[in-house]
């Protein structure tokens, strides 16, 4: 059966809200006067404000600001003249210490709420060194009204010749193929545009047309970036960290968690940003991975450095859990997507018994209700620091450990 479309709610008078917090989706929080709560995108805390509702439901509701009675105390001018329009960034129009402090509360409010850990009230939080000009890879999507973003909260594209989160190199890049009229005739197939920063400062610019196909010449190209102190190379459509400016810490952060053993498992290992530091720290490794690009990158990286002791093995994570993984690890490291694992996924790593698991999560609603189902496996919350890896947008990633307790599944 069709679900009914939900209507925008029909001639609804303006209201006066105040805006008390931020959501984990971005958008600023407020009560409606019969107690509802309002979510208000581009708002901030401590705004007065004149909305009109949009959309009503039985929990919340959601509007849009008419205007603006009285900022609030961290509003500040964007630095981008897109902001509001491209689906982006979120939060430009936040000073950047009330974005960390939003961060950090949401980040333990799930890990309570969602996840029903006890935690302490302040949470260790990597800010990123700069709120601008920190992002090495980027993907564009590209049209003929020219190359950008999405529009926020639409499939349409938002045509950009400027985004002031990308570092220097980025930009210019980004600026020359906003200019460039010999690619128009190649928007109007759609797709999308990689950039990527190599160690050196280079760009590696990669159409990937709408199949998600890349030219033959680039597609097994792979630059050098930096993994720590390796080298690592990465292909067109292959995942890297994007902030430069925290990739060595979280790398040193994740390596620290991990420590030492005789055999680690690592899930959704890429190419392998922490699978080559990892494998001088354990004997053996296990490294899962999906991606046949990232494989084969991993597989050339691994080459390159002479590492021995790793078991590269593609396939899915909770299939490979359960068909290809050797006696119980001493560690298990997992970097998933925002989805987080699947409910298989999460008993049959559970069923290994690990007495420590390291996680990386990019979502901190997936990493708390993982974390949540692994409570009744004799799992307990070590610790969980965050990291802002992405400034002017809501995103937060967040590592936590978890560790056995030495009577073992409960």
């Amino acid at each position: 059966m069709r679900a009914a479309a939900r209507a925008p709610a029909a001639a609804e008078p303006e209201v006066e809200v105040e805006v008390v917090a931020l959501a984990a989706g971005g958008d600023g929080v407020a009560r409606l006067p019969d107690g509802l709560t309002l979510f208000v995108p581009l708002a901030a805390p401590g705004d007065r404000l004149r909305v009109r509702v949009v959309e009503r439901r039985k929990r919340f509701a959601r509007a849009e600001i008419d205007e603006i009675l009285e900022a609030g105390p961290g509003r500040v001018i964007p630095d981008c003249g897109f902001f509001g329009r491209c689906g982006g960034c979120q939060w430009q129009h936040l000073d950047y210490s009330v974005q960390v402090a939003a961060k950090k509360e949401i980040l333990r409010e799930a890990l309570a709420r969602i996840g029903g850990w006890t935690l302490p009230r302040d949470i260790p939080f990597a800010a990123s060194p700069s709120p601008y000009g920190y992002r090495a890879r980027t993907r564009l999507l590209s049209g003929r009204d020219g190359i950008g973003y999405r529009q926020r909260r639409s499939h349409a594209l938002c045509a950009v010749d400027r985004c002031p989160v990308l570092v220097a190199e980025l930009q210019d890049e980004l600026c020359r193929l906003a200019a460039e009229p010999g690619l128009r005739d190649q928007r109007g197939s759609g797709g999308e545009q990689e950039l990527l920063v190599d160690r050196h400062g280079g760009v590696r610019s990669t159409r990937i047309d709408s199949s998600g196909h890349r030219p033959r010449d680039v597609a097994h190209e792979r630059i050098e970036v930096l993994a720590g102190a390796d080298r690592m190379g990465v292909s067109a459509g292959t995942f890297v960290q994007g902030n430069l400016l925290l990739r060595d810490l979280l790398h040193e952060a994740v390596l620290a968690a991990a420590g030492r053993g005789h055999r680690a498992l690592e899930l959704y290992a890429g190419a392998g940003f922490f699978t080559l530091a990892l494998a001088r720290s354990f004997d053996v490794v296990d490294a899962i991975e999906s991606s046949a690009g990232a494989v084969a990158d991993l597989r050339a990286n691994l080459k390159a450095v002479d590492l021995d002791g790793v078991r590269v093995i593609r396939g899915d994570a909770e299939e490979s859990l359960r068909s290809a993984v050797g006696p119980t690890p001493d560690l298990i490291l997992l970097d998933p997507p925002r989805v987080g694992l699947s409910p298989g996924a999460l008993e049959a790593l559970a069923q290994l018994g690990a007495p420590r698991i390291v996680y990386l999560s990019c979502d901190p609603a997936t990493l708390s209700r993982d974390t949540a189902r692994l409570r009744p496996h004799g799992y307990a919350l070590d610790s969980v620091r965050g990291f802002d890896l992405f400034p002017q947008t809501s995103h937060i990633e967040a590592l936590a450990i978890l560790v056995l307790a030495p009577s073992g599944p409960a």
